[in-house]
């Protein structure tokens, strides 16, 4: 029971950041934006929160929860501005989606390094990932099964993620900003025809996943890592392969999440695991995993998902 333990423990740690971001990415499409951009959002996000982190970490606390809040907040408010980047070169000035998320993927990594050499002499920004680790959650930690699971050694990031989950699946199915959110990203000129500001709609999903995938960032290196330089490993990435498995529904997106959350665990873990340890297999093999899973799975897969009719579209008010 242990090594399950173990197993789904590590899971989480790969699974909540992909599902956020994820997350993320479904709003913007939702409302007819592609955002590929996710990668340079969480690394922004990322490297502004651990930023924060390194100056105001106190290192003689064992748990600092609030610090960590604080710079959730400031790695969000980081991936809403560059999400604003992207609204506005895609919304108002109509340029094509793919080049200005890749214009943000490429600029993210490079500003990343260049601030870190330029303040610390080196492109490492270290924090103490120590402090964030929630040992023993009382009573719920002594839960058979499920307190060793989800309520022991575990980061309140985890439970944050599956607020956000529940949060994001309420406001797309249940509000009426969802309906218009999902309206414009199938018809934006019948939701105008009804009143709908397509405008400020598409500018909310983008905004909205900026602020998710800024989060997700420092999520994603948080647990992993004692510091940051500049890359999320193509995790941005991944989570474009997890919102289009998942179909850009809430529901979906967890369950490919948690899959390939599996997968990084093997990926990344396989030491820990005697099974696969003693295989004597490469560690390459299983570094590989995740991308070939997703390559192959998407292959079978893409066929049989529908995007938003009107993602990649500019919208164009005398359209129709």
């Amino acid at each position: 029971m242990d090594m399950f333990f173990f197993i789904m423990q590590q899971t989480m740690v790969f699974m909540i950041p992909l599902m956020i971001v994820a997350l993320g990415g479904m709003f913007s499409e939702r409302s007819g934006i592609v955002n590929i951009a996710l990668e340079g959002k969480m690394v922004m996000g990322a490297f502004t929160g651990v930023l924060f982190l390194n100056a105001f970490q106190n290192p003689e606390a064992t748990t600092d929860h609030g610090i960590l809040l604080l710079a959730l907040i400031v790695a969000m408010l980081t991936g809403i501005v560059m999400a604003l980047l992207h609204a506005f070169a895609s919304i108002n000035l109509k340029a094509n989606q793919i080049i200005s998320g890749i214009a943000i993927n490429m600029f993210a990594p490079a500003f990343a390094v260049y601030v870190s050499i330029l303040t610390f002499r080196t492109q490492h920004v270290s924090f103490l990932p120590r402090q964030f680790v929630i040992r023993n959650v009382p009573l719920l930690g002594d839960i058979p099964i499920l307190g060793p699971m989800f309520f022991q050694n575990t980061y309140i990031t985890t439970y944050l993620g599956f607020l956000i989950l529940a949060v994001s699946a309420f406001v797309l199915y249940k509000t009426k900003f969802g309906l218009r959110l999902r309206a414009c990203g199938e018809h934006p000129q019948a939701a105008d025809s009804v009143g709908v500001n397509v405008v400020g709609i598409r500018y909310a999903g983008v905004l909205i996943s900026g602020a998710l995938a800024g989060i997700g960032g420092l999520i994603w290196i948080m647990p992993i890592a004692s510091a940051f330089s500049g890359s999320v490993l193509g995790y941005g990435f991944l989570a474009l392969a997890v919102l289009i498995f998942g179909a850009w529904k809430p529901k979906r997106i967890l369950f490919a999440a948690f899959f390939f959350g599996i997968l990084q665990t093997i990926a990344n873990s396989f030491t820990g695991i005697p099974f696969l340890r003693n295989l004597g297999i490469p560690s390459t093999f299983f570094s590989v995993i995740p991308y070939v899973a997703t390559l192959v799975f998407l292959s079978f897969t893409s066929k049989n998902t529908q995007a938003p009719k009107a993602v990649g579209q500019p919208y164009d008010k005398g359209g129709r």
